[in-house]
């Protein structure tokens, strides 16, 4: 799942450069402006975010979920097959996992909404700077800085994917859980 979100993003990061680049004059493709790029590229970005947020969350809700039942010590049948005599090993190595996955999640998430509010406010002021109601500076100001959080926020998915995805196969192999059971 990490593989397809990275590529996601990857095809989010690429599209929103070749809208900057069209609006910027260093690409040219017959028939299209940036505003016809921009208005697929931003939904596009939106349904991309949408995703990346939620595995996050999903993950978090996860080793949330182990650590509750870990410490409950109700329903260790959903995690056991034969339930160990000593369960402190596996709350330790779940309070580690937890630790991780709440840390992906606050490091990306913020990210995630500043892009999606820097985009719309973008958007928006790029139809009313087309209306004439704003100047061209300020639309390209709000750009730039959806610009920067979107490379932040890029790198920042990227790298904690990653982390999340190996945290994900630490946790199903510690339970024996199978790969595609959440």
């Amino acid at each position: 799942m990490a593989y397809l979100l990275r590529t996601l993003i990857l095809i989010m990061f690429l599209s929103i450069l070749l809208t900057i680049g069209l609006a910027l004059g260093v690409l040219h493709i017959q028939n299209f402006s940036h505003i016809k790029v921009a208005i697929p590229s931003f939904i596009y970005t939106i349904f991309a975010q949408a995703f990346v947020m939620f595995y996050f969350i999903g993950v978090a809700r996860l080793v949330d979920n182990v650590r509750t039942i870990l410490s409950s010590e109700q329903n260790l049948s959903e995690l056991f097959d034969q339930v160990p005599p000593d369960l402190k090993p596996y709350r330790a190595k779940v309070q580690r996992f937890h630790h991780e996955a709440e840390l992906c999640k606050r490091q990306t998430i913020p990210w995630t909404m500043l892009m999606l509010i820097l985009g719309m406010i973008a958007f928006l002021l790029g139809a009313a700077h087309d209306t004439g109601m704003v100047k061209k500076h300020i639309h390209s100001g709000v750009v730039y800085g959806f610009l920067a959080a979107m490379v932040i926020g890029f790198f920042r998915q990227w790298y904690y994917l990653g982390k999340s995805h190996v945290l994900l196969r630490q946790l199903k192999s510690l339970f024996q859980i199978p790969d595609g059971q959440m």
